[in-house]
């Protein structure tokens, strides 16, 4: 029998890596890009749904109608103007929408149903004091539906900063605003 037969050659890659090794690394960073793909494509949505529905809102309704409008009382000197006041809203949708992303993205709105209700709730009543206020003119109505969306942030703030501690965070800002809205709201009605 020949030696040279029987003999078994052994190749090493230069990395002294199983070539499985690489192509596992492969599949991981692949699924990588991809939830990294998805996890934008929600952020989008989460944002640019209630943004596009505030925005359609104030387009629709936030122009005063009535001869009793918010540019037409003599306002205190630190009311905002209602461009500033829009504004606000924009930037309030953007915040919160962030924020509840944050919270969907750790798994709360399985973890906590309540979560998702409560913002449901804050983006429902956030939409429905700009025209009550501004279309129709009820202050007192308005002054409900804002302490109404107050509490509402209120208690996204709790959930959310149980959940993930940032979009609790986030949320503060908002309630802030909320609450100067609501001091707003409150002014108007007395006038």
């Amino acid at each position: 029998m020949d030696s040279s037969q029987e003999l078994k050659h052994r190749t090493t890659t230069q990395s002294n890596q199983d070539p499985q090794d690489t192509t596992t690394t492969d599949v991981r960073t692949e699924k990588k890009k991809a939830m990294a793909k998805r996890g934008l494509r929600s952020l989008a949505f989460a944002i640019a749904l209630p943004l596009s529905m505030t925005v359609a809102n104030i387009y629709s309704f936030g122009r005063p109608a009535g001869h009793q409008t918010y540019r037409n009382v003599s306002k205190p000197v630190w009311f905002p103007p209602l461009w500033l006041l829009h504004l606000m809203c924009v930037v309030y949708s953007l915040v919160m929408g962030f924020s509840a992303w944050l919270v969907w993205a750790e798994g709360g709105f399985h973890k906590k149903p309540r979560a998702a209700a409560m913002y449901m709730a804050q983006l429902g009543l956030s939409l429905a004091w700009d025209p009550i206020m501004f279309r129709m003119g009820a202050s007192r109505v308005g002054l409900v539906v804002c302490l109404a969306l107050l509490v509402s942030v209120y208690q996204c703030f709790r959930v959310f900063k149980n959940v993930n501690p940032i979009a609790g965070a986030l949320v503060k800002p908002c309630l802030a605003w909320v609450g100067f809205l609501s001091v707003v709201n409150l002014k108007l009605v007395y006038l």
